[in-house]
């Protein structure tokens, strides 16, 4: 008799809803928290918290930066449409130069969690630290979006979320180049920035550090 075979997709995402249904019965209803954009020289750092159907998988859920643009943006409707509950919080530029990039992503992680209807009774958190100040237990999971479907999710929302706002600021703002580089370190930014200078959408406490902004 042969055997049925299970892709390896199929696979993938069997195993991370069986992480979070391990976590599900030693805390009950968990959500999945992640972020996009910590690396960028300009834009927002973008958090998302998410609650999934244990009942309802959505098959191919993944850590967002093993799939293409288009899978993303597939998921992200379903997942928008089937979750039990999720949040998108944008912290601004000006935020992450006020409180620096690590606070700030704690921050709009703890507010992404805060903003969701209803509320979860655990916290799994990609990364190695958790936001502090939580209503409820967290746990940090290294490499999360990979091994969580819930955080996969959170990572997918983030992750489109923020290019979609980078794209709005490249039709405002063609002479960057956004759409190409999604404001991320790239030698063709650096020349732009060189060549236009700074908007408020910049982190000038990365281009200071990086020497493009004297703090003027």
């Amino acid at each position: 008799m042969t055997m049925p075979r299970t892709s390896k997709s199929t696979s993938n995402n069997q195993a991370l809803y069986a992480f979070d249904a391990e976590q599900r019965l030693l805390h009950g209803e968990i959500c999945g928290v992640d972020e996009a954009g910590r690396g960028p020289l300009c834009g927002p750092v973008c958090c998302a918290a998410v609650i999934l159907n244990p009942d309802a998988p959505i098959e191919g859920i993944n850590d967002s930066k093993k799939l293409s643009e288009k899978r993303r943006e597939a998921l992200f409707e379903e997942i928008t449409q089937r979750a039990v509950a999720y949040n998108v919080v944008f912290i601004s530029a000006q935020e992450i130069d006020e409180k620096n990039i690590l606070w700030a992503t704690m921050d709009g992680m703890k507010q992404a969690v805060e903003g969701l209807n209803p509320q979860p009774q655990y916290v799994l958190i990609d990364g190695n630290r958790c936001p502090p100040g939580l209503a409820q237990p967290a746990q940090a999971v290294v490499k999360g979006d990979a091994n969580s479907a819930s955080i996969a999710a959170a990572s997918i929302l983030a992750k489109v979320s923020r290019d979609r706002y980078m794209m709005e600021l490249d039709r405002q703002f063609p002479q960057y180049q956004l759409a190409k580089h999604k404001g991320y370190p790239t030698a063709l930014h650096y020349q732009l920035i060189a060549e236009y200078g700074i908007q408020p959408f910049y982190r000038r406490s990365f281009l200071k550090k990086q020497g493009y902004w004297n703090g003027k």
